[in-house]
């Protein structure tokens, strides 16, 4: 797989991500900057995530749906979701729409 590969799949994977919405606030988890990374090699999908609090009730739902969401990508044959707690999350994180929609801007 060569470069222009790579950032071909790494841009479906991200637009299909936006597509995966936090279900409380009704905000893409891209918007809400919880990706911290995205791998693919060799039809593995490998993303890095957080959530907005540890004890977030919402943890299988994401991470549920980020699975599913890639899992039906083209070339995916396994994801692997890791979730993280550093950097700790914080709304400096989120895109400008989703500070405007949650009233930050």
């Amino acid at each position: 797989m060569g470069l222009h590969d790579k950032t071909e799949m790494f841009a479906e994977i991200m637009a299909t991500l936006k597509e995966v919405y936090d279900p409380e606030l009704g905000i893409s988890i891209v918007d809400l900057g919880l990706i911290y990374g995205v791998e693919c090699t060799e039809g593995t999908a490998k993303i890095t995530m957080t959530l907005t609090t540890p004890g977030c009730p919402m943890h299988d739902m994401l991470v549920g749906g980020v699975k599913r969401a890639i899992a039906g990508l083209p070339g995916i044959r396994d994801v692997q979701v890791q979730v993280v707690w550093e950097p700790q999350w914080s709304p400096e994180q989120m895109s400008d729409e989703a500070k405007e929609w949650l009233g930050y801007l």
